[in-house]
């Protein structure tokens, strides 16, 4: 893009604050919605409809007393928020809002900028972003924050996994890396030809890659910390997880960076499956629906969709157990994402004009045979078999001993102060009164 420096940061700007405008829409949204589902009214005082009542949490944690533990390491604490809220943010310049648009007598498009491998700097920024949540619970001198950071950390890089595979098939099939041009590319059907007929699909990704759309969205859904996967910070597990003892603007951070995260990856999913800001109907039907700025109604439309599915699946389902989670994106999503990979591409050899009918059907057939596979002869788990005898704790999971003592802090070890006794009040020493009693 060769945009002028002014307008570029009119862009940057712009897209600050529609970020910023989203996250408390969407925590109004997400507080009304379940009150709805649950049957009780949800924020209604602050401003029209409690729209105002997200502003006003905002500020209530801006003015809260600002605490940083002792045995803190001062540094890491201030900037892990820090780290947090800055790849949130990066992670959405390269999200496409629109075509080209005239904008004061200058073509520009609708993205503050663009690049031939732009989706790679989301799931960078993503991945850089785990550092905030490490940092923030080594630095606080507490061992439930560095659990809970120790347990974030795991479960977003296990499930950056899968949905980088997903992320990779969407580039197998578009043959492109760039946010925009993926985004174009979709606008084209899919023509298909068996026998002697044609038919075109539709060009969204969700449909041609229904299966790697579907690990995606579970994916996104753990990569950002949200129910049914919020168990590094769960209410029943470790309190607020790594971000226990902060308070303030800086637990403030860490709530913004969350809310961002998921705006992020929503629009994402927008970008790379539902045909990013097309109109969600033929072009047919109204010329005139993706030009100009039409297309951001589209795009945020499809965005708060996937907002909503966000709030739906905390209203709905239960927390997930920390070992289930971690199954389900190790031994399920990954497996399953490496076959539809290698199926994929021998479909897509399989179905290439230029080969052989008798290549074509080796390969498509083969894929169908491999599927089919995987189906039937998939190991399934073993019947539950009750033991004999009670467990004592040897056989099933660990049981910790009844006299455990938690070792202490070495950091805390090294700046408190040693504990010594108090000389008595009337200079006695304790021995001395000891013998005159």
């Amino acid at each position: 893009m060769n945009d002028p420096i002014w307008l570029m940061l009119v862009k940057g700007v712009l897209v600050f604050v529609v970020l910023v405008l989203l996250v408390l829409f969407t925590i109004w949204y997400e507080r009304r919605v379940v009150a709805i589902m649950q049957v009780r009214p949800g924020p209604n005082r602050n401003g029209p409809f409690g729209l105002l009542q997200s502003l006003a949490d905002g500020l209530k944690l801006a003015f809260k007393e600002d605490v940083m533990p002792r045995t803190a390491d001062k540094v890491v604490f201030i900037a892990a928020p820090v780290i947090a809220v800055a790849c949130a943010f990066c992670a959405f310049a390269v999200i496409p809002f629109g075509p080209e648009v005239n904008v004061f007598g200058i073509e520009t498009e609708l993205q503050l900028t663009d690049f031939e491998v732009s989706v790679l700097l989301i799931l960078a920024c993503s991945a850089v972003g785990v550092y905030g949540i490490v940092l923030a619970g080594w630095s606080s001198g507490s061992t439930y924050s560095l659990l809970g950071a120790l347990r974030a950390a795991a479960q977003v890089i296990s499930y950056e996994i899968a949905l980088g595979l997903a992320v990779l098939t969407v580039f197998f099939q578009s043959q492109l890396m760039s946010t925009g041009a993926i985004v174009e590319a979709q606008a084209q059907g899919l023509p298909l030809r068996f026998g002697g007929f044609e038919i075109t699909l539709p060009g969204w990704y969700f449909i041609i890659l229904a299966p790697s759309f579907v690990i995606f969205v579970i994916s996104m859904v753990g990569e950002t910390n949200r129910a049914p996967f919020d168990l590094p910070e769960a209410e029943s597990e470790l309190v607020a997880g790594f971000a226990t003892e902060y308070s303030s603007l800086k637990y403030a951070s860490f709530f913004l960076a969350e809310y961002v995260n998921m705006v992020t990856m929503s629009a994402l999913c927008v970008t790379l499956f539902l045909g990013g800001w097309a109109a969600p109907f033929p072009s047919s039907w109204w010329p005139g629906a993706n030009e100009g700025f039409m297309p951001l109604v589209w795009f945020f439309g499809k965005v708060l969709a996937f907002l909503f599915f966000y709030v739906w699946l905390r209203g709905t389902l239960p927390r997930l157990r920390y070992d289930q989670f971690m199954r389900l994106g190790w031994k399920v999503l990954v497996p399953i994402s490496l076959v539809w990979l290698m199926v994929l591409a021998a479909m897509n050899i399989g179905l290439d004009t230029d080969n052989e009918l008798a290549t074509r059907i080796a390969f498509a057939g083969g894929a169908a045979i491999v599927v089919m596979a995987l189906i039937f002869f998939w190991p399934n788990r073993k019947p539950y078999e009750p033991p004999a005898e009670p467990d004592t704790g040897m056989g099933g999971f660990p049981v910790p001993p009844m006299d455990l003592a938690v070792p202490p802090n070495p950091r805390a070890l090294k700046e408190l102060e040693p504990a010594t006794n108090a000389a008595p009040a009337n200079g006695s020493s304790p021995t001395e009164k000891g013998e005159e009693e």
